[in-house]
């Protein structure tokens, strides 16, 4: 760190060292919120003053930007390893000391106009806690307990009191604004009259009748990230019992009181040896695990999905979605390849519990259009996984693009429908991919039963055979580009689908457009592998590139009835964008 920081924190280091005792590192980030308080005025505030503002013997700590950007597990790092500068380790205070301070740092950090982080909680015991049962309601109605309501991806509510003979007369009953950096991409989670919400790496817990702030667990945004992970987008939380749980743009898994925002536990659940890993996404809590992914499959990272004990946030499994060296899939990985394919799971997926079964989909390949350096179909990039959720086991796998050569990720929601289909009822899985088709597979098994298209520009593909592979009209991206239908934003994206099973009746949005793929090969590193995230302009030096064509249309809602027949909305000539 530079040196403005070695000055600020190395006096109030040096004073603890003879009165805290030594700890071991953690699996789990530990961190008491009251006790980081208690070192922070017991040994720091004298000089950096009780509100971390600044004395007459140190500068600021919560207003300091050289202090403030940085992570936690670089603010832990340096204190622990000392610098170069001139400042040494300080390793035998122990993790759960610095972790403390650390994490009192950020809640002063807040800005001036926000609410006071509670040490207590505001929320009364008893209030909230939700159940496995909570998660997984026969109906939804006055909660919304997970990303998708339920564990079924359905977003179907059973309540019946607005109408569109009455909706014309709702008006906002409140508004409230977070501290933000980039639009917001949250699904509010409810329980209990609670309403939480995420905001880049801060987490709000609101009055769901009023409007008003109980709480704000306040962190700065990650410097130096990359790609969609630097936008800083987030989609809110998963809850159990009285806990929370959220990602944070650098890829970590944090554990909140729901009661009052205090940390409880933090893990950084990426490899630390790509810089390229982040998270955008809402865990998924299935049983008593916290179900995960990353961001970063356009730039070269290896994708996987990885539970983590909700009490502990012990590591309990991880499945890659690229296969290694041995295994089915590996010979779509030559060398170092494997760790740099791309295939990230950044959507939260669904679950069955009589099935016991968890559904996630995947990520395109890297790089995305150079298909050169990764022959084969490239397991398990664009699939949808049907995974164990005790074990991460793989009970089978559904790959919707292979070989996928135009950044047709297959993120999308997958929705669990039991409906009949060929003369009987069925399990069903029903997603909407970005390649333009809708599928309908039997998710007791992942037996292929039916592709349509849905999209209106469509040239990647002439069909789909009976197996549910595509049939390829031979478009390969070189240098010069390629006209490709649908464009790399896809026919649809992460956008919230819903099934109405009344009239059978599934909801998503579409988008119908074209660009100019083109590839552009550049040694690969952990910082240039992939397709970065640049002005799509003629001459940009991505490793690929995608340019839209001057011609778009959009459908808004795409509306197909299970399990055949499409209805599409109105056409628009402003297209939507992922």
């Amino acid at each position: 760190m530079a040196d403005s920081f070695t000055a600020i924190v190395s006096f109030c280091i040096l004073v603890t060292i003879a009165a805290l005792p030594a700890r071991g590192q953690t699996g789990a980030q530990t961190s008491d919120p009251s006790l980081g308080q208690h070192r922070y005025m017991q040994f720091c505030a004298g000089c950096h003053g009780s509100d971390a503002r600044g004395g007459d013997k140190a500068a600021s700590l919560a207003t300091q930007l050289s202090v403030m950007t940085r992570s936690d597990v670089q603010l832990l790092a340096i204190i622990r390893n000392g610098t170069d500068s001139g400042m040494p380790p300080f390793a035998q205070l122990g993790d759960d000391n610095l972790r403390g301070i650390i994490h009192y740092l950020h809640i002063l950090e807040a800005p001036a106009n926000a609410a006071e982080k509670p040490l207590l909680p505001v929320i009364p015991a008893g209030v909230l806690h939700v159940t496995s049962g909570d998660l997984s309601p026969r109906q939804l109605r006055d909660n919304w307990t997970s990303y998708n309501g339920d564990m079924t991806g359905r977003r179907f509510s059973s309540l019946t009191q607005i109408t569109p003979a009455n909706a014309h007369r709702l008006v906002a009953q409140w508004v409230f604004h977070p501290r933000t950096v980039s639009p917001l991409e949250v699904t509010p989670v409810v329980a209990a009259g609670i309403m939480f919400v995420t905001s880049a790496n801060d987490a709000y817990a609101l009055d769901a009748q009023t409007g008003k702030l109980l709480w704000h667990h306040a962190r700065a945004i990650t410097p130096g990230l990359v790609d969609d992970a630097s936008m800083h987008h987030n989609r809110g939380v998963a809850a159990l019992g009285d806990r929370v749980y959220m990602e944070t743009d650098n890829a970590h898994l944090l554990c909140l009181d729901a009661r009052s925002g205090n940390l409880l536990w933090e893990v950084a659940y990426a490899p630390a040896d790509n810089p390229n890993y982040g998270a955008t996404s809402a865990p998924l809590i299935v049983k008593n695990n916290v179900i995960v992914g990353s961001s970063g499959g356009d730039d070269g990272v290896r994708g996987f999905i990885a539970a983590f004990d909700a009490a502990s946030g012990k590591e309990n499994w991880r499945f890659w979605t690229i296969p290694g060296p041995g295994e089915k899939g590996s010979e779509s990985w030559p060398g170092d390849m494997v760790d740099h394919g791309g295939g990230a799971a950044w959507m939260p997926g669904t679950y069955d519990p009589d099935l016991n079964t968890l559904y996630w989909g995947t990520g395109n390949p890297s790089p995305d259009y150079d298909g050169s350096q990764r022959p084969g179909d490239d397991l398990y990039t664009s699939c949808l996984l049907a995974l164990d959720p005790d074990t991460g086991r793989l009970k089978w796998y559904f790959q919707f693009t292979p070989h996928n050569l135009f950044d047709y990720d297959a993120a999308e929601t997958p929705v669990l429908v039991d409906a009949h289909f060929g003369g009987r009822r069925r399990k069903l899985v029903v997603t909407a991919n970005r390649n333009g088709f809708l599928y309908l597979l039997d998710r007791t098994d992942g037996q292929f039963l039916l592709a349509t298209q849905f999209a209106g520009l469509l040239n990647w593909a002439k069909g789909i055979d009976s197996s549910g592979r595509p049939i390829s009209a031979g478009l390969i991206p070189d240098e010069k580009g390629v006209e490709v239908c649908p464009a790399d934003g896809g026919a649809t994206n992460w956008y919230a689908p819903s099934y109405d099973p009344r009239t059978r009746l599934f909801y998503f949005r579409s988008l119908d457009a074209c660009a100019v793929s083109a590839r552009n090969r550049r040694p690969l590193s952990p910082a240039t592998t992939g397709t970065p995230r640049v002005p799509r302009v003629p001459g940009s030096h991505a490793a690929s590139r995608s340019t839209p064509c001057p011609s778009t249309r959009s459908a808004l809602p795409g509306a197909t009835r299970s399990p055949a027949s499409t209805r599409a909305g109105a056409d628009s000539s402003r297209p939507l964008q992922a």
